[in-house]
C-alpha cells in the first residue's frame, strides 16, 4: 500500500472523491486495520465528508448510520485512531485505513470488533500443484 501523501502534505481529496463509488445511501465501508500488526480492528461507514476529514485531519471519522451524525473514534472514549495510510480497493467502493489504535477499537471495550464471536468454519485446503 502506498502512503496517500507525504508527511504534512495534504492529499488531493477532490481527485480521490471522484474515484470513490459510494453506495445508494452515499456511504462506503471502511475497514480499519492496525498498521504494524495488520490486525483487523473494525468496520465503519464513511460518506464523502467523513472521508475528506479522515484524509485531511489524520484521525478517522465515520458517519453513524444509527445516530445520523459524524463521529470520530476516541472523542468520548479516548480510544483514538490515528491514520497511517489509506487505500481504495480495486473497485473504488471500499476503503482500507491503516491506523495507530490507542486503546480499544470496539465499543464493547475489546481491542477488535472481531474478538468476541469467533466462528468455526470448515477450513478449505488449497490444491497442491
Amino acid at each position: 500500500m502506498t502512503q496517500s501523501s507525504a508527511a504534512g502534505a495534504r492529499p488531493d481529496t477532490d481527485a480521490i472523491l471522484e474515484r470513490v463509488r459510494f453506495n445508494a445511501d452515499g456511504l462506503m465501508p471502511a475497514i480499519i486495520q492496525q498498521h504494524d500488526t495488520r490486525e483487523v480492528l473494525m468496520l465503519g461507514y464513511m460518506d464523502a465528508e467523513a472521508l475528506r476529514r479522515t484524509l485531511t485531519e489524520g484521525r478517522v471519522t465515520f458517519w453513524s448510520r444509527s445516530r445520523q451524525e459524524y463521529w470520530r473514534k476516541g472523542d468520548t472514549s479516548g480510544h483514538a485512531q490515528y491514520v497511517r495510510q489509506a487505500a481504495l480497493d480495486c473497485d473504488g467502493d471500499t476503503l482500507l485505513v491503516e491506523v495507530e489504535q490507542i486503546g480499544a477499537a470496539c465499543h464493547t471495550g475489546d481491542r477488535s470488533c472481531f474478538d468476541a464471536d469467533a466462528l468455526s468454519p470448515v477450513v478449505g485446503e488449497a490444491p497442491t500443484l
